[in-house]
């Protein structure tokens, strides 16, 4: 028997997620833990089933995500979009309405590389006239 389900892959700052969607009650499981257990910061299991709330999908599915690399931020915004992807492959209708939740647009934003005879990314040395 094979189970049918639906693939996305999301990316944030060094952390990468991968979903996958199919038929359930609804429940969240990341890295084979339960969602509640891998997310317990508040609001943050909330973030990741964001689009499925927003697509109406939240107790019709069920999500497996592997997380990997970066901080508890980085995964949590990598794990929701890898469900907005994979809830596109599933509906292609609700591509609008996911857009608008701001759910497919990647974050670009990485951390600036420490440059040579600084201290930092842009921290200099202490200037001292004499």
């Amino acid at each position: 028997m094979t189970v049918q389900y639906y693939e996305g892959v999301g990316r944030r700052k060094t952390s990468t997620a991968r979903a996958r969607i199919f038929s359930g009650d609804g429940t969240v499981t990341c890295n084979n833990r339960p969602g509640p257990d891998y997310f317990p910061r508040l609001g943050d299991l909330d973030l990741v089933t964001a689009p499925l709330r927003l697509a109406g999908m939240a107790d019709k599915y069920s999500v497996s995500i592997k997380v990997e690399g970066g901080g508890v931020t980085g995964q949590t915004g990598a794990a929701q979009m890898a469900i907005a992807r994979a809830l596109l492959k599933l509906d292609p209708e609700i591509r609008g309405m996911l857009r608008n939740g701001g759910f497919l647009t990647r974050d670009d934003r990485m951390k600036e590389r420490k440059k040579p005879g600084l201290k930092r990314a842009r921290k200099g040395p202490t200037y001292t006239k004499r």
